[in-house]
């Protein structure tokens, strides 16, 4: 049985793509080196549409409304401008109650776009371009660390990686954060409350590398402007530790953390990635592996959720469960010393 692979790995080869979410200009070429903060693509949108429906403005059919709209596509328009004028001595008048721009004209009526809005889109990761997708965005390739996290508030950002935690326990307060952390990434362990959210805000800092976090602040986490990305899950969970080993030993480092939605279906997940400097390109990770005994293997739910082991046995057949339930398990070895038996679907392979 194949298992999904929870990347944390010293080095290798990371590529990913970073598009813009409508078709826009791309600024960047093929092969240039890029910093995070390097805008690689931009676009324009409209935050809302205005509707004009001419002929009910000039009481008069859509048919002779058509005649009389002195606009077309693609018009920029000022707001109170004449867009149709009918007949007769004291005749109507047709006009725009805002600026905008003129999107479609038909049926006697006008549609357009207000209140523009310019989206830029940054590299995220330091990097270089290996390819360009038309009107979208690019392809970045870079090597160095990467950890993968289970949950993320939708930002990115990066700075200087800054130990918090002495142990996978460390829980993060308020009193930890000081005016010294302004513009760092944070390896932080636990929070618990709102407040030590809105102090790092406050300083600002880049973002927060957290093992867990209670799902009561997860709306307060998504307000926040700068990213968060979870390594464990929810509630009082310590880091794993092979998560806390390499990010710990990775500090004074610089840092990206991408808190991306998790989006399983995609690929999508939260993710830190510390490049390194390199001779030559490592081999990318594998997305899935085989389980086999001897890998080491994380476990995704309770009642050892988090806890990493190796692969002692895979069991013939099906195994009966705790719960009742019989399916495909393996016997696992956790790194406390305790031996568990796991259904399969539990497992991810950590590497």
């Amino acid at each position: 049985m194949q298992a999904p692979v929870h990347h944390v790995v010293g080095l290798t080869s990371i590529i990913r793509e970073r598009l813009l979410p409508i078709s826009g200009t791309v600024n960047a070429r093929l092969q240039q080196k890029v910093s995070p903060n390097d805008v690689v693509a931009e676009t324009r949108w409209a935050r809302e549409h205005v509707l004009l429906d001419v002929a009910q403005l000039l009481k008069v059919s859509p048919e002779a409304a058509e005649r009389l709209i002195k606009c077309k596509v693609g018009d920029e328009i000022p707001a109170s401008s004449e867009i149709a004028i009918g007949k007769g001595i004291f005749p109507r008048v047709a006009r725009t109650p805002r600026d905008g721009r003129v999107v479609a004209v038909g049926g006697g009526q006008v549609l357009m776009e207000a209140g523009e809005s310019k989206m830029e889109l940054r590299a995220g990761i330091p990097g270089t371009v290996i390819q360009i997708i038309p009107n979208r965005g690019v392809v970045i390739q870079t090597a160095g660390a990467l950890v993968q996290g289970v949950w993320g508030n939708g930002r990115i950002d990066s700075g200087l990686l800054v130990n918090l935690m002495e142990t996978p326990e460390t829980v993060l307060t308020v009193g930890r954060l000081d005016v010294s952390l302004r513009g760092s990434v944070i390896l932080a362990g636990m929070v618990k409350d709102e407040e030590t959210l809105q102090a790092a805000a406050d300083l600002p800092v880049r973002g927060l590398i957290l093992s867990s976090i209670f799902p009561s602040l997860l709306s307060k986490a998504r307000e926040m402007r700068y990213p968060i990305l979870v390594t464990d899950g929810f509630g009082s969970l310590p880091m794993n530790s092979a998560a806390y080993k390499l990010l710990s030993t990775s500090a004074k480092r610089e840092a990206t953390v991408n808190a991306e939605v998790l989006d399983r279906y995609s690929g999508a997940r939260p993710e830190v990635i510390i490049p390194l400097p390199i001779s030559s390109d490592p081999a990318p990770p594998n997305d899935v592996e085989t389980l086999i005994p001897g890998l080491t293997v994380r476990m995704r739910r309770p009642p050892a959720m988090g806890m990493i082991g190796s692969i002692v046995a895979i069991k013939p057949g099906l195994t009966t469960l705790a719960s009742g339930l019989r399916a495909p398990a393996a016997e696992i070895k956790l790194e406390n010393g305790d031996t568990v038996i796991a259904p399969l679907v539990n497992l991810e392979v950590v590497g």
